[in-house]
Order: structure tokens, then sequence, then C-alpha cells
């Protein structure tokens, strides 16, 4: 009964050298779209290690939950897999395992829970500061322009979406840089950004002692702005979106000598203003189908035993 050791050893493997090959390439910023599904990827492989670590674990060391999932198993393939040959480690893995899944899932609500709320909070606060006018749909998308002092502009998800610009933004805005504000906003609301910011944290405030899982969520919050503004850049120019993101930037203090939590603004702009070149469309279809063979490598690990008795 070696698989279920094999599956967490693999995890292991993937959550230690996963992020430092990532980390490694020079391709992730120039191709932010790709970089965002290699590490869903990479996560999503390490999650399918332990589930199905849990699974054949459970079924090793419960009669009942191998009935279940070995009901329609030729004998040969449950022979296969030595379930009888399981030690005592075999309810302690999988209790362990199943404890992490639950937690897993109940962070994810928690953050889930979270972000409805604040939304919830500003969706208030906007009506109370941009009230509905006379006729106006309540469910529509809209654009909401909030007398502000502060340049800025930001999505706010959810069923009825709204695109948020205070006044000031558009003082400092000048021609097609607002346009290119607006679409960055856009990008991030068709490409569910927030969801995949979502899942991030909520690995990484269940699990904070597991490296992989904080960078899935520094990156994951780094990427998407790059993606964005890939998004903005195609439809109104690298100069106007770096323009952009310097007027609603540069009274915050993020391009000076001390760092702040938006301090990765500078290295947008620089990536804007001089644009590392694209990779060939042939690769990008090849590192996109590297990353999605990822998680089917645990798969294949799990099925073996039972292929060898087939076959």
């Amino acid at each position: 009964m070696m698989v279920p050791a094999l599956l967490l050893l693999l995890g292991a493997l993937t959550a230690v050298a996963a992020p430092r090959l990532l980390a490694r390439a020079d391709w992730p910023d120039r191709e932010p779209v790709v970089a965002l599904w290699a590490w869903q990827c990479v996560v999503a492989a390490v999650l399918l290690c332990c589930a199905l670590s849990m699974v054949l674990s459970a079924a090793a060391a419960w009669q009942e939950v191998r009935g279940h999932v070995f009901a329609t198993a030729p004998r040969p393939v449950v022979e296969a897999y030595a379930l009888g040959a399981a030690g005592a480690w075999a309810p302690t893995t999988a209790v362990a395992l199943a404890c992490g899944g639950v937690w897993s899932a109940a962070m994810l609500v928690r953050e889930v829970v979270r972000a409805r709320a604040r939304r919830r909070r500003r969706r208030v606060e906007l009506l109370v500061r941009a009230p509905l006018l006379p006729g106006e749909d309540a469910g529509a998308e809209r654009l909401v322009v909030l007398e502000g002092e502060r340049p800025e502009a930001w999505w706010l998800p959810g069923a009825a979406p709204r695109l948020v610009v205070t006044t000031a933004a558009l003082r400092r805005l000048k021609g097609r840089q607002l346009d290119a504000v607006l679409a960055h906003e856009q990008g991030h609301a068709r490409a569910r950004h927030d969801w995949l910011l979502h899942c991030s944290a909520a690995l990484a405030d269940g699990f904070p002692q597991v490296p992989v899982f904080a960078a899935f969520r520094d990156e994951m919050h780094r990427l998407v702005e790059l993606a964005a503004d890939d998004m903005a850049s195609r439809r109104f120019g690298r100069l106007t979106t770096a323009l952009a993101l310097v007027e609603l930037n540069e009274d915050r203090g993020v391009f000076g000598p001390c760092p702040t939590p938006q301090a990765h603004v500078p290295h947008r702009v620089h990536r804007l203003l001089t644009p590392p070149d694209r990779l060939t469309a042939a690769r990008r279809v090849r590192l996109t189908a590297v990353a999605s063979l990822v998680p089917v490598v645990p798969v294949l690990v799990t099925l073996v035993p039972g292929l060898r008795a087939l076959g």
C-alpha cells in the first residue's frame, strides 16, 4: 500500500519545486495569463495529491469506504492496491487529510462571507454617497462618480457590479487615460479575478506554515494586476496606461525611496514603458499544455496499480 505515501511525496515535491521553477522563469511577467493558469495547476495538483491520498488511506482503513471506492472494480484491481496490508498509519493519515480538507473548505467559506460583507458595506456607502436616480434600475451595471480628494478607481463585483471613480481621478486623468483605467478594472471583472484572490487568500490564511500557499496568494495579487494592465494597454496603448497609473498613484508615495503597500506600482509602470517581448503563440500553447498536465500526474500515479492489473 505505497500509493498514498507516493502521492503525499509527490505533493510535497510539487509544492517545493514548482514555485522555485516559476520564480526562476523569465516568462511569467511576459505572459501573466499563462502564469496565472500555471499557478492554479500547481496548487490544484498539490490539493489533488492530498485528496487522492486521503481516499486511498480511508479505503485501506475502513471496509465500508473501500466498498464504495472500489464498488465496480474487478477483484485483481482491488488486490493490486494491497489495501489489506496497510498499517496503523492509514486511519491517522485519512483523518488528518480529511481534517485538512474540511479546514480548507471552512477557510474558503469564511473568505467568501467576509468578502460579501465588505461588498455589502461598500454598496451601502455607495448608495448613501451616490443614491439611485428616479427610474434607475438598482440591479443594472452602473458607473458611479464619487466626490473625493484622492484619485481612485475600483471595481465592486457582485450581482450588480459597480465601477467607481472619484472626482479627483476625473480631474487628474487626461484624454484616454480614464478609458485605460476603466478597461483595467473591467478586465478584473471579466476574468473573475476576485475568485482567484479569495481562493488564494483562504489557502494562505488556513495554512500559514505552507510556503506554496503564501506564494500562490502573493503571485495572484501581482499577476492579476499585470494581466489587467495588458488588457487595458491592448485597447488604449501602453504609454496611456502607464501614465494613468502614475496619475492615480503619484500622491501615495509609491515612487519614493520608502517601501509602501503599493510597491508593485513602479514595476508595473516600468513594464508598460519597456514592454518585454511576448512569447510566440506556439510557446504559449506548450506552456499551457505542460501546466495542464501537472494535475494529471497524481491521477496517473493513483491509477497505475489498477491499470497494471488490468493489463
